[in-house]
Order: C-alpha cells, then structure tokens, then sequence
C-alpha cells in the first residue's frame, strides 16, 4: 500500500541528542512506527528508525528518504518508549540507544525475514529431553551412547561432538557452530550415520492459545519442594500485573527449578519469558535446561554471529520462540507477548554495561516490566544491597529458598589465620593437609584465586625496580603459559626480562596468580589432576564445556580458577572450597567492594557440597578478626546485607543517595582536568561534587583518566543536573561521559 507525501521523523545512530526530519515521497510504502528507513546524512547513508509520523512542529525543509525498509515495525511501540527512558535516564544519544537496542545486521537493513534454521540431533538415539545440562559420564549415560563414544576414541572432535548433542538435545546449527563444532565436522559425521539434521523445533502458540501440557513420560521429574512451591504459587498469581520478586536462595537451593515452572506457566497461557543471565560461560548450560523443556527457546549472547542474533531477534518478535535466553543486551529484545522476566545472579556486575551506553540491564528490565505490567523476578544467593533495600521499603516481594532439595547439608565455612606463616607460593602448609584430606576421601578441590596470570607484578630485590605497562599506569603481570609480561588493561605484551633497567639480574616475581598456584599444586600433588579454569584457558564455550566433562568424570582433582568457576556451575563432587585471599575487598577503598567480595565468597563456597558430600569452606586471611568476614562466615549473607546496608545509609552512600559519575579522558591530563573544572562550575545547588581526581587507574593506552563525582538526595536534582551538562561540546582529544549508578569507579 502506498500513500502521499509524509514526513516522518527518525532517530539516527549518531551522538547527537536530536531526532531528524524525513520526507517519504510517494509511491513509497505507508510508513509505520518503530519501521526502518534508508535516509541521507551528510555524505552518507544511515539506517534508522521512525519514531513518529506527521509530527506536529515538522523541521524546515526535510530532506528525502532513499528508501523504506519494514512493512512492520521492527521496534514496537513500547519498545520505543523504553529506548526513551533509557536515553533519558543514562543520557545517552536517542540514536545511538537504538543502535545498541538493535542486532548488527538490523542496522545495516538487512530484511526482517527468518531464515528457517538448520537443527542437528543424534540418530538413532533415546530423546534426551530430560536430561540436564550437568555433563556426559557413565552415571546416566545410556550404554548403546557408551558404545558409539568408544567407537569414536580415535576421532576427539567428533566424539566432543557425539557428547554435547546427548547432553544438550536437539541443537541448531548456528549453536553447534559457536560452540567449536564446524560445518564440514557436521556433515562428516552425518555421513558415518551418527548425526542427522532435522526440522526446527515447533514454535509457540499463537497469542492467546494456550499450549496442551507435555506428555508424562516428557514431563519434569523434579517435585519441588515445599519453599518452591510457595515462590511459584505466589510468582504466578501476580501474572498480569507489576510485581517485582526477589528470589534469594541458598546456592544449590533450586533457583532454576523455579524458574522453568515459572516459565511454563507463562507458556501454558500463551505468553513468551526472557530470562537474563550474567555470563556468556553459562550460557550453554543454561540454555541446555531450557530446551530440554522448551525446544523453541533461543539464545541471545555476544559469542553468537550476527547472524545468529539477528534470527534469535525476529524469533522473539515474530512469536515462533516461546523463550529468550541471554546476557545484557537481550534486554531490548523485541517480543511479540512478553508476560515475564526472570534476571539470574541480578547482583552481577555484568550486567552493568561499563563502556559507551552505560547502561543496567537489571534496571531497564525493571523498568520494562513495570511498562508492559508484568511480573519480574530477581533470583540470587547474594541479593545486591538495592535489591535489599527495595525488599525493606516494601517495593519487592521477598521469597526465600533457605535449603538445598535432597541430601545436601549447609557448608562448613572456616578461616584459617596465616599472619606468621610460611606460605608455598600462596599456600598455607594447613589448607594443603586440609586439601589432602579431601583429595584422599575421594573428593574434588576448588582453588579460588581472582587474579590471572603466574605473578602480578615482576620486581627487582637489589633496587625495587618494577615492569610496569609502558601505556598505562599499572604493572605488567607475568604469565608463564605462554612465557610473556601482558598488561591486562590494554593488552600490550613485551617478554620477560632477564635484567631490570639498572642492569639487575635480581628479578623476582611477586604475588600470586592462577599460573603460580597450578604449578605449586602440580608439584605438591603430584598423583593428582590439576584443571585451571580462567580466562587464558578457556576461551570459548567449547573449551569451557571440555573443562566441566574433565570434572563431572568425578575423579579426585584439583581445579584451580577465577571468578568464572565462581558461578552457576554444578560440581557434585566438590567437597571443599579453598579461598587463597579475603582480604583485599574487605580493605578497599571502593565502597562497593566489601559487598563484592562477600557476593564472590558465597557464590564460590556454593560450588561444594551440592549433592551427596558435605562441603566446607576454608578462607585464608591475613585479618581473619574482621567484623564483615566474621559475620559472613558465622552469620550468612544475609545479616551481612542488613549491616553493610546500615551502613551505607548512615554514610549517605547509594541507595541512600543518587550518584553520577562524569569520567573524562584526553592526551594530556591537563585538558580532562580543565574540561571536568568547566563542568564543575555549572553544577547547581543540591548537589554534592568531589573532584576532579584521577581515576584509580590514571593512564590506559596513553590516554590521562579523571572524574567528578556527583551525590544527591534527590534521584531528580541529579537528572536534572546532567541534563544541563550533557550537552557540553569535547575535542578531538578528549572524550568524557556520564554514567548514571555506576558500579566500578574504575
């Protein structure tokens, strides 16, 4: 259908805050809201989005579109209006908030049609929708699969293949692909007769329908218990209104349990569920769980292809996946009946959104749920101190799982003083007998250490000489695998010396990383396997997935990691978790960091005792009379929460206060600073302003990093204050920003 002449007005990806005006000369499609559009900038071209037709103060002589891209809206009208509240509220260009909101290939005009998928499934296999994503072993593997994976002995990369569609199901293509799997190892494998490809899971009702239960033998065998029960019964009665839950369950407690009923039931009435998590790493097993009930959900992360996403999109907006799995950005995914959100781990920094856009996906899905008047749910074993405070002041509804289902005890937890000690690289001489006795009752160790790398820092013994970055203002960390110094900040590599600049062949490697430990382990327990799980060794959702089949063999062994062991995972054999150092967050001059630190030693102490075998938790401190450590330990996280909460209050810190922090960086340190003293001198009454200082890491590539910031009683006086300054011109050398709640002052 065509129509006349019409302006329309259109949001473009540029950093600007102003929207421009079109004319779609006819014969060109009816234009309709939230559609894209083919328009002229400049020189270029730029795809954007409508965001009003006719409007009512129309700018001078518009220029005219190229071309109309959607005959429906590709953002809907709800959606819009959060794209407006998020570039209010972060203030952020309109714009360049759509090109955030949006997958790549949406942005370059690539057609809003699905291409049918391509799904993989074993041939001649038992469904394996019932199992779970805890790995493939000969506890629940069934013999004729044992078999075939001895027939493939000698093939590994098909083998990993065979395994990962018996634990996960029916797979797309897309996902195998992401997960390490290629397309020629696909076909080469189907024509052994092993694999098959097979037709896209059916999708979900249309609007209003309601989806017939499955069939007993597919039905979940899981029966809840008491406390789960209650939290479905009143999550689902609050269906069809804004109601925010907080979740808080003890690790291992059955959160996700939760949530598939939850989700269910959504389905069971026709409607579509997002569910947030935190990490790309648990994304695949999370996903896993999902589609062996739902086998039309989809998946939403930054390891994906663009391709990929943008099928994933048009899935959710078109009604064919009942189901969204994803990290931060699939906040802005566009749904066809959204009835619930559910945000896993909602105390994870990582969905705080540290660059560009500065955005909180647990925020903006709050503030999304409360458009749409649908029910949200805040799932956590640490509850992050707002969602606290919310609960106190009435605005959340709280519900607790305080026991893990089955056989599962409470961890032991036990602080071991090594002021005095004589430590093997990190390691007190009474956490390796406590490890030993572990290892020989049959159990797995955990290691938590939150630092990368063989040493952080290399020195000179004669004249205290340090390797710093030659471009940031830090220290270069030593890694032994492969043999290089690295700056994790900008990534620069240079090889170790043998001499420090005066000539000094006196160079020792100080502090301990995850490097280090592994090899003290390996040398300690030498009869035992030493797995180490961090950033350097696993890079994909592949090698993550290899790693976590290692453990699940349930064999004796040592893992040895960082904060990506720290969540989500099921270790059933782990009995005890040792914590190499608690002291640094709980001394740190970040306000938030005692509370990060508590968050990360629970979620990791979760990793042990989760099925049969009692768990305990051994911490190293160097100030194990600490009133926050003794009270996590002796107490639980949650008179932890009350105290910290107390006392962030009385200090007039968030949430008591809003707070915005402008962050400026240029090539001198001098023009941020001038630059943060301009803005300074237009900030109002009413509000409290520190700075301008240096950013805790003053230097990053070469660039000097300072910031204000600011506190006020009033969430409004702060909006309104970085409104008047957030249209302050920079140069070409210098580049600042204004994140509102920011989680790292870094």
């Amino acid at each position: 259908m065509t129509g006349a002449d019409v302006i329309i007005r259109v949001a473009l990806p540029v950093p600007l805050f102003m929207e421009y005006d079109y004319l779609l000369v006819a014969p060109a499609p009816l234009p309709c809201l939230g559609g894209r559009v083919r328009v002229p900038f400049g020189r270029r071209e730029l795809v954007g989005i409508c965001t009003a037709i006719s409007p009512e103060d129309p700018h001078a002589e518009p220029r005219a579109a190229i071309e109309w891209l959607d005959d429906h809206p590709l953002v809907g009208s709800h959606m819009l209006q959060l794209i407006r509240w998020v570039s209010g509220y972060y203030h952020h260009p309109l714009g360049e908030v759509m090109t955030a909101a949006l997958p790549a290939l949406a942005r370059t005009g690539e057609p809003a049609v699905q291409k049918r998928p391509v799904w993989w499934e074993l041939q001649n296999y038992p469904s394996t929708s019932d199992q779970t994503a805890a790995g493939v072993d000969a506890s629940f593997v069934p013999q004729p699969l044992q078999t075939l994976l001895a027939t493939l002995s000698r093939a590994p990369r098909q083998k990993a293949l065979v395994e990962h569609l018996a634990t996960f199901g029916r797979t797309s293509e897309s996902e195998l692909v992401t997960a390490g799997f290629g397309r020629e190892l696909l076909r080469t494998v189907a024509t052994r007769g092993l694999i098959r490809p097979t037709e896209q899971p059916e999708g979900r009702p249309n609007p209003g329908q309601t989806r017939a239960p499955a069939p007993a033998e597919h039905q979940h065998q899981i029966e809840p218990t008491e406390q789960q029960r209650l939290a479905i019964s009143d999550i689902t009665d609050s269906f069809g209104s804004f109601r925010p839950w907080l979740l808080e369950g003890v690790t291992g407690s059955g959160k996700t349990e939760v949530y598939l009923r939850l989700i269910e039931a959504v389905i069971l009435r026709g409607g579509q569920a997002l569910l947030l998590v935190p990490e790309i790493s648990l994304t695949p097993q999370t996903i896993g769980r999902v589609r062996s009930r739902f086998p039309d959900s989809v998946s939403f992360h930054s390891a994906m292809t663009d391709r990929e996403r943008w099928g994933a999109y048009l899935a959710c907006r078109d009604g064919t996946a009942s189901v969204l799995v994803g990290t931060r950005s699939a906040i802005f995914a566009q749904f066809d009946d959204l009835r619930l959100i559910i945000i896993d781990e909602e105390h994870d920094a990582s969905f705080k959104q540290q660059d560009n856009l500065r955005y909180s996906a647990r925020d903006v899905a709050v503030r999304r749920a409360q458009m749409l008047g649908i029910p949200i749910v805040l799932g956590s074993a640490t509850p992050a101190l707002e969602s606290v405070d919310n609960v106190r002041k009435g605005r959340y509804g709280h519900l607790q799982l305080t026991s893990r289902p089955g056989a599962s005890a409470v961890n032991s937890f036990h602080v071991l003083d090594i002021r005095g000690h004589q430590l093997d690289e990190g390691l007190s001489h009474d956490l390796v007998r406590v490890m030993d006795r572990h290892l020989k009752a049959g159990g797995q160790v955990l290691t938590y250490i939150n630092r990368r790398g063989f040493s952080p820092a290399l020195l000179c013994s004669t004249c205290g000489w340090t390797a710093t970055c030659t471009r940031c203002d830090s220290r270069l960390t030593v890694h032994r695998q492969p043999v290089v110094m690295r700056c994790h900040h900008c990534g620069f590599e240079t090889p170790v010396p043998l001499r420090c600049e005066q000539g000094h062949q006196t160079l020792v490697p100080l502090g301990v990383g995850t490097q280090r430990t592994e090899a003290a382990l390996e040398r300690i327990f030498k009869d035992v396997p030493v797995l180490r799980i961090d950033r350097d060794t696993t890079r994909s959702a592949r090698q993550l997935e290899a790693h976590l089949a290692t453990v699940h063999m349930g064999k004796p062994m040592i893992l040895v990691g960082t904060q990506m062991l720290a969540k989500g995972h099921h270790f059933p054999d782990v009995s005890l978790v040792a914590i190499i150092n608690a002291d640094h967050g709980f001394l740190s001059a970040d306000f938030r960091a005692p509370e990060r630190t508590a968050q990360t030693i629970i979620q990791v102490a979760g990793r042990a005792g989760r099925a049969e075998r009692r768990g305990e938790v051994w911490i190293q401190s160097l100030q194990p009379e600490h009133p926050s450590l003794q009270r996590l330990v002796n107490e639980g996280y949650g008179a932890f929460a009350r105290d910290e909460l107390d006392n962030r209050l009385a200090a007039g810190l968030p949430p008591a206060t809003a707070m915005a922090l402008i962050r400026a960086d240029a090539t001198t340190a001098d023009e941020a600073a001038r630059f943060l003293e301009h803005l300074k001198a237009l900030i109002g009454p009413g509000i409290t302003v520190a700075g301008p200082v240096p950013a805790p890491i003053q230097r990053i590539s070469n660039r000097h990093r300072l910031q204000l910031l600011l506190l006020a009683k009033s969430r409004n006086a702060l909006q309104r204050c970085c409104l008047d300054i957030r249209s302050q011109p920079s140069s070409r050398t210098l580049r600042w920003s204004i994140d509102v709640d920011p989680y790292d002052s870094a």
